[in-house]
């Protein structure tokens, strides 16, 4: 597996500034984790979601916002880490001057495709404009327009 060396400084730095969502992300097929450079723009949310089986680690890299979870606001600024156990609601909001943080977290697997059992009243619905381009991540909303995750436009239907 090739070693994955970035300064995040730098993406950060030649990222065009209009540019949101996962900036930079951790490849390689066999790696056992995910991480995610994540800029969000002035006043965006990332959306109240659960995530049920992985925890994730943020660190705050620019900017500042707040992250609601446990309950209680944090304020999030350059160098804040926290740990946000799994099946704990949490929610990210970016403050005047925007955000951008890395989140790191066990990989998950990918995702694949296979051919569910018929069932009355015909197949299941495609959930591919629910699956973030970025992060590969379902969305648990079916009208969200952006990822609960990395703040990434989800595709259209």
């Amino acid at each position: 597996m090739p070693s994955a060396r970035v300064h995040l400084a730098d993406v950060l730095r030649t990222a065009d500034a209009s540019r949101t969502g996962a900036l930079w992300k951790l490849d390689g097929a066999a790696r056992q984790l995910d991480a995610n450079l994540v800029r969000l723009r002035p006043g965006a949310v990332v959306a109240e979601h659960v995530e049920p089986d992985l925890d994730v680690l943020l660190v705050v890299l620019e900017g500042d916002g707040s992250l609601r979870h446990a309950d209680e606001h944090e304020q999030l600024a350059p160098g804040a880490l926290v740990f946000v156990p799994r099946g704990e609601r949490r929610s990210v909001t970016a403050g005047p001057d925007g955000l951008a943080y890395l989140t790191a977290h066990r990989r998950r697997p990918g995702l694949t495709i296979a051919r569910m059992p018929a069932r009355e009243g015909g197949e299941s619905a495609c959930l591919l404009s629910r699956i973030c381009p970025a992060c590969d991540r379902v969305s648990e909303d079916p009208a969200a327009a952006y990822c609960a995750r990395c703040g990434e436009h989800l595709p259209t239907p």
